[in-house]
């Protein structure tokens, strides 16, 4: 997967890299990235994203 910014006439590289990161940030490279720098076993993921469901489910007080 290649992520192409091409530079336009009288754009600066400062805003090049700004538009680069922004891409990236769209299409979740670094989120992949870091997600595949370690194998996680099927059963931790599960309880990684079920961790992360009871973290945002909010609390009732009864």
């Amino acid at each position: 997967m290649a992520t192409i910014v091409k530079k336009r006439p009288g754009q600066s590289e400062d805003s090049l890299i700004a538009q680069f990161r922004k891409k990236i940030l769209n299409e979740e490279v670094l989120e992949e990235m870091k997600e595949r720098e370690f194998y996680l076993k099927p059963s931790r993921k599960r309880y990684e994203r079920e961790k992360a469901l009871k973290k945002r489910k909010p609390r009732r007080y009864w």
